[in-house]
């Protein structure tokens, strides 16, 4: 794989175990509420990049 596709990979495997709550979330309409969720999916993907380059 391209370093690409494994990132997209790792992005959408990050996305898939995202819980129901915060996929929820990013569709809301309340703004408070859409800000939390998108801050918990970037540290989830930032964490999920963190560990892919420490392997």
């Amino acid at each position: 794989m391209t370093p690409v596709s494994d990132l997209q990979q790792l992005v959408a495997s990050t996305l898939a175990r995202a819980p129901d709550w915060l996929k929820q979330g990013l569709v809301s309409k309340e703004e408070k509420q859409r800000r939390e969720a998108e801050e918990s999916l970037a540290a989830m993907i930032a964490t999920a990049l963190a560990s892919s380059n420490a392997n």
